[in-house]
């Protein structure tokens, strides 16, 4: 039988905070969230990519960003 937490989906975390970090080998992105109760953030997720792979990013989330102006959900297929 299969563990159903392995197939579950992942949680949707919301951020308020993102800091970027660049080099000549690529970005990294720490996504972030105010502590309840303090001015601190806490890092959520610490996520990695090449600067080829960013660039592609950022055109992909440029265009969803445009295409869905005005829409109330939209889900991008994954994989793409």
């Amino acid at each position: 039988m299969e563990d159903k937490k392995s197939i579950a989906e992942p949680p949707i975390l919301y951020t308020d905070n993102i800091v970027m970090t660049t080099n000549v080998n690529g970005l990294i992105l720490d996504v972030c969230q105010r502590a309840l109760g303090s001015k601190n953030f806490r890092i959520l997720v610490r996520l990695g990519m090449s600067r080829e792979h960013a660039k592609k990013f950022v055109i992909k989330l440029s265009r969803l960003l445009a295409m869905t102006e005005g829409n109330t959900q939209t889900r991008e297929s994954r994989g793409n």
